[in-house]
């Protein structure tokens, strides 16, 4: 029997095990070296209290991952809350979210209304028009970084009022220094024209059909959420890929990978138990890896690794990621009508404020908190290992977040009834560093033949779960074809077939 060693029980890893245990007779391993499955997509539990990791909406403009994740968690009760009984399930969730700036609130996606009029005021709107007429005058060419996409789309006074501040927050770089290619992946079809023309179009119409087509994901105005956070599915499709006879190991570290002599295959791969130390060495016929490509090139023997490919890899740069989780028995924060808010998220655009977001758990799904009468909020941080933030005591990290949300008017401290802090490293591949030169790493890495790089950190590309799950299914598809050339699981999220919204 064929055997396939998927490294990584996220996204793509259960997604390539369950394509691989449904299409074909070839049994994958997943090694994880984390204690659940999910990755970056998995629900942290604390004293009953449940933490999504950035917040993943499940929604995606491919047809397949929709009827994919449908498949595993089906929509309950209608998607509404509170069906008793309903436990693996998908919730249909309204999509709200502002940004904060200038000590106001603002709608986002940004709506030209009264509200951002007057907190605004009349001469910055004036400047913001004049500015977005010059752009499209007289664009910035060439393109070259991620500042001139920007003001290019949308002027430069409202790039540096909605988009500079938190942007270099998450990058902890300037936007000039980040490549264009990033805006073009990520929010390729957002500017000012479909902002003005969605806010039009809402005031008339709001599409609520589950797939919301002609609509920009930047703008969606509902998605799926499982009713247990984003972990409760990669949970459900773990469990079905080891009914189906596959394996996982989790807390399991790879340590080597293991190429043929002559050079253009893997054998296999050494790992290591983390909780009785003990080593072994796992032989395969495929192998898919969504470790971070600087730790895969890293640890690859026995292949000839040009130098210049393993200095690009090595020089490759991540950012990490805090969230400051704070269980609290009322907010401040209100809706205009005095109401509670209810916003999935608010992006902190503030110079002053350290924190770059804020997630409403009990927003995404009730369930994420216990107790229904509290409020559980998710503060994040973008931050490297080797900031002095990061090093900093659990206790000042609190501390300070605490802080910063009573600074904005979102709570006080002493309505705070419990926080915790929690760290995840390279959670996000960076456009910077020595990636200008990443496209040599990638073609040494396609001459491996059965080696597959997959999902965000396998490909150092910043997919969401969706593509991250498309670029595992056409790996299935390559193996099944017997198809040698990979570029097309590189042309996800790049060519139009893959687009979030075709043009």
């Amino acid at each position: 029997m064929r055997t396939a060693i998927i490294i990584g029980a996220g996204p793509a890893g259960l997604t390539a095990a369950y394509e691989l245990l449904t299409r074909t007779d070839i049994k994958p391993f997943i090694v994880e070296a984390d204690g659940q499955v999910g990755g970056l997509s998995k629900t942290i539990h604390y004293k009953g209290n449940r933490i999504d990791i950035g917040g993943h909406r499940f929604f995606s403009k491919s047809e397949k991952v929709m009827d994919w994740w449908l498949h595993f968690l089906p929509i309950g009760a209608e998607g509404q809350v509170g069906a008793p009984g309903e436990d693996q399930t998908m919730l249909v969730r309204p999509r709200k979210s502002r940004i904060y700036y200038g000590h106001h609130f603002f709608d986002y996606p940004l709506q030209l209304n009264r509200q951002m009029i007057r907190n605004l005021g009349v001469v910055k709107m004036t400047r913001i028009g004049l500015s977005y007429i010059k752009a499209k005058l007289f664009p910035i060419a060439p393109e070259e970084n991620l500042e001139a996409f920007f003001i290019n789309r949308f002027g430069g006074e409202l790039y540096r009022t909605f988009f500079s501040g938190y942007t270099e927050k998450v990058w902890g770089v300037p936007c000039r220094q980040i490549p264009s290619s990033w805006g073009h992946q990520r929010i390729r079809e957002l500017n000012i024209s479909r902002l003005l023309g969605h806010w039009v179009r809402s005031l008339f119409h709001i599409d609520k059909s589950l797939h919301q087509k002609g609509t920009s994901t930047s703008l969606i105005e509902q998605f799926l959420y499982p009713k247990f956070g984003p972990g409760q599915m990669w949970e459900t499709v773990a469990k079905e890929v080891v009914r189906l006879g596959g394996q996982i190991s989790l807390r399991t570290t790879v340590t080597a990978l293991h190429g043929a002599e002559h050079g253009d295959r893997l054998t296999g791969i050494s790992v290591q138990d983390e909780i009785t130390g003990k080593s072994k060495v796992l032989t395969g016929d495929y192998f898919f890896s969504t470790m971070p490509v600087q730790e895969l090139v890293g640890q690859l023997q026995g292949l000839p690794v040009p130098e210049k490919v393993q200095r690009i890899a090595a020089g490759l740069e991540y950012r990490d990621f805090l969230i400051v989780g704070i269980l609290t028995s009322a907010l401040t924060i209100r809706n205009d009508d005095a109401g509670p808010i209810k916003d999935n998220w608010i992006y902190i655009q503030d110079d002053g404020v350290k924190a770059g977001r804020l997630q409403f758990f009990h927003n995404w799904s009730p369930y994420m908190v216990e107790n229904a009468d509290a409020q559980w909020l998710g503060v994040e941080y973008f931050c490297s290992e080797s900031d002095a933030f990061w090093q900093r005591s659990e206790e000042d990290i609190k501390n300070l977040a605490i802080g910063e949300m009573e600074s904005i008017g979102v709570l006080r401290k002493e309505d705070v009834l419990d926080t915790v802090v929690v760290k995840v490293k390279k959670a996000y591949p960076s456009y910077y560093g020595t990636y200008s030169d990443f496209g040599l790493v990638r073609e040494f890495l396609e001459k491996i033949g059965n080696l597959y790089p997959v999902g965000r950190n396998g490909m150092h590309r910043y997919n969401n779960s969706d593509h991250s799950m498309l670029t595992a299914m056409v790996a299935v598809d390559n193996i099944i074809s017997g198809r040698m050339d990979k570029r097309n699981i590189w042309e996800v999220n790049t060519e139009e077939e893959y687009h979030e919204e075709k043009k």
